[in-house]
Parts: C-alpha cells; sequence; structure tokens
C-alpha cells in the first residue's frame, strides 16, 4: 500500500474540539454548515447514517455494488468510495466539499454518508422521505476503533492516552457527540419514520449475505444469491483492506505509519 504524502499531513493542523449545536465538534465538519442544512435531497435519495467508526465504509460500498456493480464497472477500480458516496457535512483538503460532491453525482440514486446526529440532519431528507440507512456497533468496539482512527486522521483532534481517552469517550465529549445519544436517536426516529433500515455492525459480521438481503428487501431490489454472494466476497474486510478505492489510501490526510484506516 501506498503511503500518504506526507508533506500535505504535515501542513495539516489538528483541529481543536468546541461545542456546536449541543455537540462537540472540530471545524472541518461545520465550515460548510449553511449549506449542509440547505441541502435538497430528492426522494430516490438513499442516507447512509452512523457514529464514526461503525461500518460506514462497508455498507456505503455494499450499496454502491448493489446499485452500480453491474452497470458501471469502471468506478470501482476507478473512483474512490469518497467519491462515489460523499461525506456530506465534510470539507476536506483538496477535494470539493461534500455538499458539492452530492449535489453533482451522476449516479441515480445518489448515495449519501453522514455521521450527524439524527436531531441534526437536513430537513430535506426526511421531507422528501428518503430511505436512510442507519449502523450501530458495540460501543466497546467502537471506541477502539475510533481511538486508533483519530491517531492516524490528522481532521481529528490528536487522542492523549487511552485511559483519558475512554474518559472522555463516557463522558460524550467525541466529536459528533455521545455515543449513547447517536445510536438512541436514530433508533427513536424509526418509530415514526418507516424509511428508516436499523442495522447492526456485529450482525453484518455474523453473516453478512442475510444483511444484504435484508438490505434488498428495505430498498425494494430483487438481487439473485449469486449476485448478493459476490458482494459479500467483495465486501469481506480483507478484500476492502487491500481495495485502493475502499481503504482511504488515495486521501492525503491520514498518515497509514501510525494505523491502517481499516483495522480488525
Amino acid at each position: 500500500m501506498e503511503g500518504p504524502d506526507l508533506s500535505l499531513l504535515e501542513s495539516l493542523e489538528r483541529p481543536e474540539k468546541f461545542d456546536f449545536e449541543g455537540i462537540s465538534m472540530v471545524h472541518y465538519f461545520t465550515d460548510d454548515w449553511e449549506n449542509v442544512q440547505k441541502f435538497q435531497a430528492r426522494p430516490d435519495d438513499i442516507l447512509v447514517a452512523t457514529y464514526p467508526k461503525a461500518g460506514t465504509t462497508w455498507v456505503s460500498y455494499i450499496l454502491d455494488l448493489l446499485y452500480f456493480g453491474n452497470k458501471e464497472t469502471e468506478r470501482q477500480t476507478s473512483i474512490p468510495i469518497y467519491l462515489r458516496v460523499p461525506f456530506l457535512e465534510a470539507v476536506l483538503p483538496k477535494i470539493p466539499t461534500g455538499v458539492e460532491l452530492a449535489n453533482n453525482l451522476p449516479t441515480t440514486p445518489r448515495i449519501i454518508k453522514t455521521h450527524l446526529p439524527v436531531q441534526l440532519v437536513p430537513k430535506s431528507f426526511w421531507e422528501q422521505n428518503c430511505k436512510v440507512i442507519y449502523v450501530a456497533r458495540n460501543a466497546k468496539d467502537n471506541v477502539v476503533s475510533y481511538f486508533h482512527f483519530e491517531r492516524m486522521n490528522h481532521l481529528q483532534p490528536e487522542p492523549a492516552g487511552w485511559n483519558e481517552y475512554l474518559q472522555t469517550f463516557m463522558d460524550g465529549k467525541m466529536v459528533f457527540g455521545p455515543w449513547y445519544d447517536h445510536v438512541c436517536g436514530y433508533w427513536e426516529k424509526k418509530k415514526t419514520y418507516s424509511n428508516l433500515h436499523y442495522m447492526f455492525f456485529e450482525d453484518m459480521v455474523e453473516n453478512t449475505d442475510r444483511e444484504v438481503e435484508h438490505l434488498c428487501s428495505f430498498l425494494g431490489l430483487t438481487t439473485p444469491a449469486e449476485e448478493r454472494e459476490k458482494i459479500t466476497k467483495s465486501t469481506h474486510f480483507d478484500a476492502m483492506k487491500q481495495n485502493k478505492m475502499t481503504n482511504y489510501s488515495t486521501i492525503q490526510i491520514m498518515n497509514f505509519s501510525i494505523s491502517p484506516f481499516m483495522r480488525n
């Protein structure tokens, strides 16, 4: 795997957290806030929502293959997943904003991802009755993955030692807010919003094909078993970790000498 451009990494200052709309955030996810909140969703948009490091890329890639794996095969080897599935609220160096990427997606449906808690999701997604897919992950595994992610991701604050970091997690002072409020917020939302499919990371690990089948049912897709099997194989952890289009090695904001983007 090729390493990142260290000159860019060295030029990026680690951001400070600040209180924003009731949660902790960094400026990379608030700099375009007005446009994020004004984002105009379409009825056929699909929103993938998760707490950070809870399976976002995994589900995003599954969805991309379900809709475009057979139709646009070239994109699988030439367009990184972060351009195929824009990170709505993100303002990252050297690429368009998440809103700009989403507005310029040539595909139908548009698959868009967010880490925003449910109360901060742009209203148009609910007003347009978009399909929303939420993935929750066990808190213990989630915080371990988030810790190593913050170590190597220069768009996040520099984490202190593990004990202090864990206390920050338990205090709910993480970027994108408390884990508990995040997973519970979407759980409560699904009681009144029927177009929300709530998934668990652990269920996907246990039986990916079964969860892909559930996804297809929610999305109204008829996907043959052999195609689901192919998707399950392509989205296996080891395959995605080696795939430059899904392992984030092409984006120059992460130091892979510290930790890979994808970890067991």
